[in-house]
This record gives structure tokens, sequence and C-alpha cells, in this order.
């Protein structure tokens, strides 16, 4: 079993309305806490943990590979594609291309990652 994450290192999100005091502790808390814990699961049951460059992973149709911006709508989560018509909800979009790119790793793709070409 290999456990797949985006590679959220340096990923923030806005903390105005914490304290002042708890800002910096809780900028990726859970992020890392679920990496932590996926860690010591996977080394229980001999696997591993696979962090992977989330770079256009909701951007990319698994359909037809088209990368585009223009074609997730945040405000609805969902995500059409204007080139072969797939929809999807946008998170579900995103996951099904980390776990594409946890596929090639196991293919000995050795750093797989989207590239917009």
């Amino acid at each position: 079993t290999l456990f797949v994450l985006e590679d959220l290192t340096n990923v923030t999100f806005n903390t105005d309305d914490l304290p002042k005091s708890l800002r910096n502790s809780h900028r990726s808390w859970a992020f890392y806490q679920l990496e932590t814990f996926l860690t010591f699961k996977a080394q229980a049951v001999q696997s591993q943990v696979l962090k992977v460059n989330a770079a256009f992973t909701s951007q990319r149709c698994p359909k037809c590979g088209l990368i585009e911006k223009s074609n997730r709508h945040h405000d609805i989560h969902e995500y059409h594609c204007q080139q072969c018509q797939y929809r999807s909800n946008d998170d579900r979009l995103g996951a099904m291309n980390i776990a594409m790119l946890g596929q090639e790793w196991l293919d000995g793709v050795k750093y797989p990652k989207i590239i917009r070409e």
C-alpha cells in the first residue's frame, strides 16, 4: 500500500481570526499532523507515504490531459473540461491526479509531477 499526499510544505492559510499567540502554530498544523499520523500507520503495515508536487493537480483533466485553469470553478466546486466535456467535483479531480502521480512513482518515475506544456 502506498499513501500519496500533496506536498504541502510551506502552505499556509489565513489565520487573522486567531489570537497572535496562536497564528504561527496553526498555519499548517492539520496537514503536518495528518502526514505524521499516516507515516506512523504506513510504517506499521510496512508501507510508505509519498509526497508529490501538487502543481496543476486541480487543473488537469484526468480523461484527456488538458491543463486549463479556467476549467475549475471554485464557487460551485466543479471541474468541467471544455475539450472533452469531462465533469467532476474539483476536489475529487485533484485526488484523482494525485493518485495518478502515485501510480507513476510506482511505475518508476523518480519525481512524478504534472507538467504544463
